[in-house]
């Protein structure tokens, strides 16, 4: 439910922020535009609406950095256990103090990429 109405929150800021600007256009055209000197240019306040989602967009960007920073901090992964027990029939006797396994990794024992990446044989 907090992460829906987050979501629904951002995907709102932009939104709103071009609504305020379309409300108070004329008020922010009088007091925060840069080139009100400069009718000519027809900024209309434009530069503040581009300044203020710039602004929103990295506010959101901030949040989910931190929204992923505190979850990944506060995630409680549960460590599993991974034993293997093999029951048998009959009473197991071991002859040997060390048991050993082989173990081959197919991708290590050849150099693949040399083995793949070369000229063409004549």
């Amino acid at each position: 439910m907090l992460l829906l109405t987050v979501m629904l929150v951002k995907t709102c800021i932009v939104p709103v922020v071009y609504l305020d600007y379309q409300l108070r256009k004329d008020f922010i055209i009088a007091s925060y535009c840069v080139n009100k000197n400069r009718p000519q240019l027809h900024c209309d306040g434009k530069c503040y609406l581009a300044k203020k989602i710039e602004q929103a967009r990295k506010q959101e960007e901030r949040q989910a950095e931190n929204d992923f920073l505190s979850k990944l901090l506060s995630a409680q992964t549960p460590i599993t256990d991974f034993t293997f027990r093999l029951q048998f029939d009959q009473p197991y006797v071991s002859t040997t103090d060390h048991i050993t396994f082989a173990f081959h990794n197919a991708l290590k024992g050849q150099n693949f990429v040399l083995d793949f990446f070369h000229p063409p044989l004549c």
